[in-house]
C-alpha cells in the first residue's frame, strides 16, 4: 500500500511515498505522520522502514526526499541547508492536511536521526503537528559545532573561501557523512562512524540515491541551527524520545527531554546503539510498539 507522490516545498518539487494502512478507505478519515530522514539518507532507508511498520499500524505516513537530496528537487545538489529542512517538514504537513482522508487535527512527526533534531524544530512552531517523537535524535548543529570555538571559526572562514571560489566558477568542494570504504576505519574511528558506514555503505541499506556526500558550504548553515532553542517556550505539544541506552548519542535526547516543559517521555531500548535502531528488527519493534501507543493515545 505504497504510493509515489510529489508536493511542493516552494518552488521545489518533493518526492515522497506515501504508505496506507491495510483495507485502507478513501472514505475514511486516518491519523497521519510525516517521518523525517537523518543526515545524509532517502526516504527508502530507515524513514520509509518505520513509515511502514507504522502504516501497518493504522497511521496514513509520508516519507519523502529532503530539498535538494534523493528524488526531490533543488539546487544546488547535496546541499544540507537546516532551513529546508525544517520547511520541509512544514511542506508535508501542508500535503497530508489536503489529503480528503486524512483528519489534519491529527497529524503528527516523526524524526529520526538528525531528522529527529529537524522533526522537534519544526513542532515547536508548527501547531499542526499534534504530537512529535523522534528515534535516536540528534541536534545537527549542535553536533557540527563541538565545543571547539576556534576550529569552529577556521572552519567557517574556509566555507567563506571556498563560496567566493565557487561564485568565480570553481567546482563545488564536497564533504562525506560517513567513512566511504572499510579501509577508512581504524581503532581511532568512532562508533557512530563505524556504525554509519556498516549502515550506509555495505548492502545492509546502499540506496543510489543516499550518496553519502554533502557541500561544504553547508557547514555555515548547519553550524548556525539549534534544534533545541526555543523548546521550552513552544514546544508544549505531547513529546517522545526513543533512543538506545548504547547509543553514543543519547545526550541529545536527554537534553530534549530537560529542556521541553510539555508532556514528554524518554523511552530506553535496552542495548541498542544509534543506528541499531534504523533497521535491527528487535529494535526497531520495540521502538513501533511505543510509537503506536504514544501516537494512539495523543492523535
Amino acid at each position: 500500500m505504497k504510493k509515489s507522490i510529489t508536493f511542493k516545498n516552494g518552488t521545489i518539487q518533493m518526492a515522497g511515498d506515501l504508505y496506507l494502512p491495510a483495507g485502507f478507505e478513501e472514505s475514511k478519515k486516518y491519523p497521519a505522520l510525516v517521518t523525517v530522514h537523518p543526515g545524509g539518507g532517502v526516504k527508502e532507508q530507515t524513514a520509509g522502514l518505520y513509515a511502514q511498520k507504522l502504516a501497518n499500524q493504522g497511521f496514513v505516513t509520508l516519507a519523502f526526499d529532503a530539498s535538494y537530496q534523493g528524488e526531490s528537487g533543488g539546487e544546488p545538489r547535496l546541499l544540507e541547508d537546516p532551513a529546508a529542512r525544517v520547511e520541509d517538514v512544514r511542506a508535508a504537513v501542508d500535503y497530508l492536511s489536503a489529503l480528503g482522508f486524512v483528519d489534519e487535527e491529527k497529524i503528527g512527526a516523526l524524526g529520526i536521526c538528525a531528522g529527529g533534531g529537524y522533526a522537534v524544530a519544526a513542532s515547536q512552531t508548527e501547531r499542526r503537528i499534534k504530537a512529535v517523537a523522534t528515534v535516536s535524535a540528534v541536534d545537527i548543529g549542535a553536533m557540527f559545532r563541538g565545543e571547539d570555538t576556534a576550529a569552529n571559526l577556521q572552519t567557517l572562514e574556509a566555507v567563506a573561501k571556498q563560496r567566493t571560489a565557487e561564485a568565480k566558477g570553481a567546482e563545488p568542494m564536497y564533504l562525506n557523512w560517513a567513512p566511504n570504504c572499510a579501509e577508512e576505519i581504524n581503532e581511532n574511528t568512532a562508533v557512530l562512524m563505524r556504525e554509519a558506514y556498516d549502515y550506509y555503505r555495505t548492502p545492509r541499506a546502499l540506496h543510489p540515491n543516499s550518496t553519502n556526500r554533502f557541500l561544504f558550504s553547508s557547514l555555515d548553515k548547519l553550524m548556525a541551527f539549534s534544534a533545541s532553542s526555543q523548546i521550552g517556550a513552544y514546544l508544549t505539544q505531547p513529546l517522545l524520545l526513543v533512543v538506545g541506552s548504547e547509543a553514543d548519542t543519547r545526550s541529545y535526547s536527554e537534553h530534549f527531554y530537560a529542556l521541553s516543559n510539555g508532556p514528554k517521555e524518554l523511552f530506553w531500548v535496552e542495548g541498542a546503539t544509534h543506528i541499531a535502531m534504523y533497521d535491527i528488527p528487535e529494535y526497531v519493534a520495540q521502538a513501533v510498539t511505543k510509537l503506536t501507543a504514544f501516537y494512539g493515545e495523543n492523535l
